[in-house]
């Protein structure tokens, strides 16, 4: 399965207009119980909760960009994210402790 985890309209656009499919949108990734290995969860996860996605045998793909602290806190459209260099990086998190 893959899995869009964000609650904001304009990250789904740009997810859109990247051409980029998905299996489930959520807002929020509660039930970490229904991943699987080979799941992909795409988004913006806190680092402890991509952690757990890895745990998991999922990949993460974090929604990465260089938001101007000016832009912090805003709802941001999906060409604002093509001007901040908006990508989907791939990252393996685990937690050491």
């Amino acid at each position: 399965m893959r899995y869009f985890v964000s609650r904001h309209p304009g990250a789904e656009q740009w997810m859109r207009e990247q051409g980029i499919q998905w299996d489930i949108h959520v807002a929020h990734l509660e039930d970490f119980a229904q991943l699987r290995a080979g799941d992909i969860v795409m988004g913006t996860l806190p680092i402890n909760q991509a952690a757990e996605v890895c745990a998991r045998g999922a990949q993460y793909l974090h929604l990465s960009l260089c938001v101007p602290s000016q832009w912090r806190g805003r709802e941001l459209t999906s060409d604002q994210l093509r001007q901040m260099g908006a990508s989907l990086q791939a990252f393996e998190i685990r937690a050491s402790g």
